[in-house]
């Protein structure tokens, strides 16, 4: 499980495509110092194992479910990537629940600078606009962040807003997005569980 505090910024050095699935090998000597083969990793968001570990870099495999669920099939030699590694049972929960499954990916559509911090209006695919509330929690490219205006759910586009402080701008690449970016979201699941038993319940 992770919380959605990045701890480090790393740059794909490999991005092979193999049939179906993609390897990726990432340059970031912070986070390969504390990774072993087998381990779990979020990579922007997504939940992957560490397959080859160096001194300053790992290699990762992306199936391809997971390249059709987010955007890391678009990923070419260069890019940056947010990374954190799983929370220790023993640790600090400063962010909120996220499990590395990206339900879809959305697109920024707009950018306010509001003092220091900036206003984000991103759209999200139909079918995930019931779990995403006002004042909710909401992960972006495996960024938590909180949502501060949403669509109605019967809107014909959904669209939510988050407002993000310089820091996180700075330390994830929100910064350097342009209208018409995409990114992974994944909504908060107990949203998704509390929907599945109450179906089960009627």
């Amino acid at each position: 499980m992770f919380t959605g505090i990045i701890s480090d910024r790393g740059s794909i050095v490999v991005a092979d495509m193999k049939g179906t699935s993609m390897s990726l090998t990432i340059d970031a000597p912070l986070t390969a110092a504390t990774v072993s083969v087998g381990d779990s990793i979020s990579i922007d968001g997504v939940c992957l194992t560490a397959v080859s570990v160096s001194s300053t870099s790992f290699t990762v495999g992306v199936v391809a479910e997971s390249l059709e669920r987010s955007t890391l099939g678009t990923l070419t030699v260069g890019a940056a990537v947010n990374l954190e590694r799983p929370m220790r049972a023993n640790g600090r929960f400063d962010g909120h629940i996220v499990q590395g499954h990206v339900d879809g990916r959305g697109t920024l559509l707009s950018t306010n600078v509001e003092g220091t911090a900036v206003r984000l209006k991103f759209s999200l695919p139909q079918d995930l606009a019931r779990y995403v509330v006002e004042k909710g929690s909401i992960a972006l490219n495996g960024i938590s962040l909180t949502i501060t205006s949403v669509s109605l759910i019967e809107d014909a586009t959904a669209w939510f807003e988050v407002v993000v402080i310089p820091h996180t701008l700075d330390l994830t690449g929100l910064g350097d997005f342009e209208t018409g970016t995409h990114v992974n979201i994944e909504v908060d699941p107990v949203a998704k569980y509390i929907e599945r038993l109450m179906g089960e319940r009627r």
